[in-house]
């Protein structure tokens, strides 16, 4: 069967794939240490599960409209309105299954052949990947760890010619944890409205700081820029519901219209079920997102310790998400019992083989010298996965 040019230009998710690898090990009954599932490891609100409950006692279990419920749509305005200062209105509000399903839409109904749009790395994995499947091209932006991964607003105005149609920011970043701070953002603004670029700011993470940060909106730095942003969030991260599969983008009337037109000829409607408790997540789900913060932040701090402790490991301190990325430059080019360890998937097959640790090799993140360990598990897995690590790396030689 001859399959679509598209399909040979992506991957799995490495993501997905190390984590169901980690599962199968798991129900074999393999002790595996799973740092690699970006979810938080804690239940659901109950304000949140009641919800849904009550949806489907009230037999609220039918077709919804495709771009999601009034209800929902309406939560998320008044979100966007008190939390970012944002004004929309629910035309310009798409509800989609995940925050990757609205990128998804996005790119279908924004990018094409010949279209160039900037990611900086490292990135999420399946920004690239999403941009090959819609014909355009991924120009990626590189930045310094030494410079806390900052877009250098010069190289980025190297990277645009006159394809370049699209810029992703993503911030707190998936893997780096890196922040955007609003003097950063207000460059990238400038520069975005000067070259009339649309930029995606992915702000799935924007609830999971550290050290008294505050989440700032690149689409709150005045019209100009609003006119030219599509912001995209979900519920899954900020409320433990990585299951429910419920995201939204907000943005130019025209845009968010065009994407939901491609979600009713795709998905039709997220599931009803998920969008009612979506609404009570927005609503009353504050107090357990402090709450669960300040456990990940207990847990960053000991994980990025433990592995500054491990000889050839280094890693910076994350500003927000749930991830470490620790820099293994110190330990490629060793060998080891299954062979060489030269590149981020040497280690992480490695890993994986000789002590059952599950990590996300940095590659299809776009770097060669890091690994991606979720500090979203229990503290007794943190200090556990350490010590199994450090082990592991000092029978490299």
């Amino acid at each position: 069967m001859k399959l679509a040019a598209r399909v040979s230009r992506i991957a799995p998710s490495p993501t997905l794939a190390m984590a169901a690898t980690a599962k199968a090990m798991a129900a074999q009954g393999i002790d595996v240490i799973d740092f690699s599932t970006g979810e938080p490891d804690f239940d659901t609100p109950e304000p949140v599960k009641a919800a849904a409950e009550a949806a489907i006692r009230a037999g609220f279990t039918k077709y919804t409209p495709s771009s999601g419920i009034d209800e929902l749509r309406g939560a998320i305005v008044d979100k966007l309105k008190v939390e970012q200062g944002l004004q929309y209105e629910k035309s310009q509000i798409l509800v989609s299954c995940g925050a990757k399903h609205s990128l998804y839409n996005l790119a279908e109904a924004l990018l094409e052949e010949g279209d160039e749009i900037i990611i900086p790395t490292p990135y999420w994995v399946s920004y690239s990947d999403q941009a090959l499947l819609n014909d355009a091209t991924p120009v990626l932006l590189a930045t310094k760890e030494s410079e806390g991964y900052a877009i250098d607003p010069a190289a980025l105005e190297q990277h645009i010619t006159p394809k370049t149609k699209a810029l992703i920011i993503n911030s707190p970043c998936n893997p780096t944890g890196a922040t955007y701070g609003r003097r950063m953002l207000e460059r990238i603004a400038a520069i975005a409205v000067r070259h009339h670029l649309v930029v995606i700011s992915d702000e799935i993470y924007e609830k999971v700081l550290y050290d008294g940060a505050s989440h700032v909106s690149i689409a709150s730095l005045g019209p100009e820029i609003a006119a030219q942003t599509v912001v995209i969030n979900g519920v899954s991260k900020a409320y433990a519901m990585t299951g429910w599969r419920v995201g939204y983008a907000a943005g130019p009337k025209d845009l968010i219209t065009a994407m939901g037109n491609i979600q009713s000829q795709s998905t039709s409607n997220p599931c009803s079920i998920s969008q009612k408790a979506a609404v009570a997540a927005l609503r009353f789900g504050e107090p357990f997102t402090k709450q669960m913060v300040a456990e990940f932040d207990r847990r960053r701090r000991a994980i990025v310790e433990g592995l500054n402790a491990i000889p050839g490991v280094s890693c910076s301190m994350p500003g927000g998400a749930f991830y470490a990325f620790p820099n293994i430059q110190g330990v490629l080019g060793k060998h080891g019992p299954t062979g060489p360890v030269n590149a981020p998937t040497d280690l992480a097959s490695y890993l994986l083989k000789s002590a059952q640790i599950a990590v996300v090799p940095g590659e299809p993140f776009g770097s060669q010298s890091h690994i991606r360990l979720s500090y979203a598990t229990s503290m007794d897995t943190i200090t556990n996965g350490l010590k199994r690590l450090r082990g592991a790396l000092e029978k490299l030689v």
